[in-house]
């Protein structure tokens, strides 16, 4: 019988932080081979940066592009240590690049029910709602809210942003980003009726 060969635990954990721009939680770092105990060891000779209680990001690789939002993401892991939280609101419009948004926190939607014994990070906004599948997408590995459903949650936010989101609408489905399913799906949701009809006439 051939010997199974031993996964080096190194080499596990950067393909695990190289999936989320570096960051990585302690659960991950013990299944890729790295005795609880040993975790302050590697922070103390540099090996890795720890950015918040149970997330780190191995200090040897180049700055995560999108700075400290992925962590921000992990922060809002469930129990299958897999992010709940997504992109939304206007952070989402900056990544699609629509409009003049630049927001100065990070805007994250995670799940009605989500409950942290700590705070939030002080650069995150989090809104509690529930975001389906389909209402979502990946970008650069993060999952985010896609610009249908992100249009009518800055409107449904504020109501002065209406013609300006209006105005994305047309630009948005210009390069694709909008779908007729998903304004049929916007229209039937009763969140969401009233201003879909304002956005998508």
């Amino acid at each position: 019988m051939r010997k199974q060969r031993k996964i080096d635990p190194f080499s596990a954990l950067m393909e695990i932080a190289q999936a989320q721009q570096g960051y990585f939680t302690t659960r991950q770092a013990i299944a890729a081979g790295y005795a609880d105990n040993t975790h302050t060891y590697h922070v103390r000779t540099g090996n890795w940066e720890r950015i918040q209680r149970g997330i780190y990001r191995l200090a040897h690789l180049s700055p995560a592009e999108d700075g400290l939002t992925p962590a921000y993401l992990l922060w809002t892991r469930g129990r299958d240590d897999k992010p709940l939280g997504v992109l939304s609101h206007e952070t989402a419009l900056s990544y699609f690049d629509l409009g003049d948004f630049n927001p100065p926190k990070v805007h994250l939607t995670v799940p009605p029910d989500f409950r942290r014994n700590s705070q939030p990070p002080k650069a995150v906004v989090l809104h509690h709602a529930l975001i389906t599948p389909a209402e979502t997408t990946l970008l650069r590995g993060m999952p985010i809210c896609r610009a249908t459903r992100t249009l009518c949650d800055v409107v449904l936010k504020n109501i002065l942003a209406q013609e300006e989101c209006r105005r994305l609408v047309k630009e948005a489905r210009r390069r694709g980003l909008i779908l007729d399913s998903e304004i049929t799906a916007a229209k039937a949701n009763p969140k969401f009726s009233a201003i879909a009809g304002k956005l998508f006439p």
